[in-house]
């Protein structure tokens, strides 16, 4: 009886993450292409030239910063980042 018990606990601990790992797969969804275009235009807009390779990380990262700043100027609601503190 103890045998089974302990099989099934060892079956169970290794099917937890199996299952958990399908299930964080299922939830990501493929992008399409129409999203790819959207953001390359989005990224021109904000000032990523694709063709200068020369300059390609620093180039694209500063593009991506400023959506992100402009996304965040624009967002509703409580901020998302920082630290908040409570007497007690």
């Amino acid at each position: 009886m103890k045998l089974l018990l302990k099989a099934a606990v060892v079956a169970a601990i290794i099917a937890v993450p199996a299952v958990s790992f399908a299930q964080e797969q299922a939830q990501q969804q493929p992008v399409t292409r129409a999203e790819v275009r959207a953001e390359l235009a989005q990224l021109r807009a904000a000032g990523y030239d694709p063709s200068d390779w020369m300059h390609y990380p620093d180039n694209i990262q500063a593009a991506q910063a400023r959506i992100d700043a402009q996304k965040a100027a624009t967002a509703y609601g409580p901020s998302t980042s920082g630290t908040s503190q409570s007497s007690q």
